[in-house]
């Protein structure tokens, strides 16, 4: 029996040795074997990178009211005009250098109101550079050096290849210390609801990451970019193995936005409004996983009703990549570009069907027309302009949203001390609806006793009555 079971052994044995030797070191585990293996390092990997890597120093002026303004009893010796300081804020943060030009990537929030920006290379040279291009919504900014000098870069990979597990190297300048580098692994993907901003497609990593890391390189082992560093989960300030960056193919698109030039980067625009699938909601619609993006709202004449795209439907996967929830339908639609068409997998009463849709600017579908409200009504002070898909886009509003928007309040004006703010909607005036700026101009002119006045801020209608 026991010669029986070598030679069963034996066929098996045979067939381990001569697997190749790339398959085997996938499916075996094995301590280090030698001295030289318990040597190796990241250290050749860091000295091949680090060099794009660079340190971000954005400075801004910021103006400090003097405490004693409007106090009566101080302006009787000084007078009303009391001075205010001025002082210099600086804050801290990392780049990566992608193009040999000088072209930098890093966050928005790192750069964002800076008067003055350089950044310091790992040689510890510093040179002066501009904002090419830069969203608060995604939290990227392209940066330049003016330089005729042609600098390292780092490659940018393809993250939709990253995996769990996955070895990575963070690179960045925590607490203003200095270049420093991390080791970890990927996490997790496709994370939601990490910052405020309208983004939430995260690659996740244990590597850890600091305040000053922001902005700096999440790299694989062959070198290359997969993100770039934004954020960490943290109670006390510090890294708890929990960081998160924005992936490289976001990246490419934003960068090839900046290269061709454009002011604001755009998003697709689809004219439709998606909501999460709930356990609650797989189960009724007899989905077995609650992933996807469930459809809420459909423009009419956008580009998802061109497409066919129906309330209540599921949107399981874009060009057969699946999607976890609305935020990574919006990344794929996003990362797949302006120009391009899409391959929408639809789910609807357990049908499964293809839906090809077109990936375009959003429309301006009411004209463009902004105009400043003066004379002496309570909209005095108002920057208004009619709202469209895009005019709503730019400001950062819901795109189905319509009529005449408040795109800015003057400080000081009369519409700033009623209380009106920016992205308030004006739904109407004395009973008469506002459906253009027009409108708004010649109503501000009237002088009636009183003004009943119609908002709709946050998709809350408010009635306000002014004198």
């Amino acid at each position: 029996m026991h010669d029986l079971l070598k030679r069963a052994a034996l066929p098996l044995l045979a067939l381990v040795l001569v697997l190749p030797f790339d398959a085997y070191a996938q499916t075996a585990k094995t301590v280090p074997q030698s001295q030289m293996e318990m040597q190796l390092s990241f250290a050749p990997l860091v000295k091949q990178t680090s060099g794009a890597v660079v340190n971000v120093y954005a400075e801004k002026t910021v103006r400090r009211q003097s405490p004693f303004a409007g106090d009566p009893f101080f302006e009787q010796f000084f007078g009303q005009q009391m001075p205010n300081r001025t002082e210099k804020q600086s804050s801290l943060g990392s780049g990566v250098i992608v193009e040999a030009n000088g072209t930098i990537v890093t966050n928005n929030h790192v750069i964002e109101g800076a008067d003055d920006i350089k950044v310091a290379l790992s040689d510890g040279r510093e040179f002066p550079c501009k904002v090419v291009l830069k969203d608060d919504r995604f939290d990227l900014a392209v940066l330049k050096i003016d330089t005729k000098e042609t600098f390292p870069t780092l490659p940018i990979a393809n993250s939709d290849s990253v995996e769990v597990g996955d070895l990575v190297l963070a690179i960045g300048n925590p607490f203003g210390v200095g270049q420093t580098v991390t080791s970890g692994i990927v996490s997790a993907l496709a994370r939601n609801q990490v910052v405020k901003n309208e983004f939430g497609f995260f690659i996740q990593t244990d590597a850890s990451i600091n305040p000053g890391n922001s902005g700096g390189a999440l790299m694989n082992m062959k070198g290359e970019l997969i993100g770039i560093n934004t954020a960490i989960f943290s109670r006390g300030g510090g890294s708890n193995g929990i960081g998160f960056a924005i992936p490289a193919n976001l990246v490419k698109v934003f960068l090839a936005s900046a290269d061709a030039g454009v002011k604001t980067f755009e998003r697709p625009y689809v004219g439709a409004t998606f909501d999460a699938v709930t356990s609650e909601v797989a189960d009724a619609l007899g989905l077995s996983k609650a992933r996807g993006a469930i459809v809420v709202k459909v423009t009419e004449g956008g580009p998802a009703a061109k497409a066919g795209l129906k309330a209540g439907e599921v949107i399981t996967a874009v060009d057969g990549v699946p999607v976890e929830h609305p935020d990574a339908l919006l990344y794929r639609l996003t990362t797949a570009g302006l120009g391009k068409s899409a391959k929408l997998t639809v789910v609807d009463n357990g049908h499964e069907e293809q839906l090809g849709i077109e990936l375009g600017r959003a429309p301006e579908t009411a004209p463009r027309d902004q105009r400043t409200i003066g004379g002496r009504s309570p909209f005095t002070g108002t920057v208004v302009e009619n709202l469209s898909p895009r005019v709503a886009d730019e400001l950062r509003m819901p795109t189905e949203s319509t009529g005449v928007v408040v795109a800015e309040v003057k400080d000081g004006s009369v519409a700033a001390q009623l209380g009106f703010e920016p992205k308030d909607i004006i739904v109407s005036i004395n009973g008469t609806e506002v459906k253009t700026t027009k409108d708004l101009a010649a109503l501000a002119t009237q002088e009636p006793n009183f003004w009943r006045v119609e908002i709709e801020r946050d998709g809350q209608r408010i009635r306000q009555f002014f004198r």
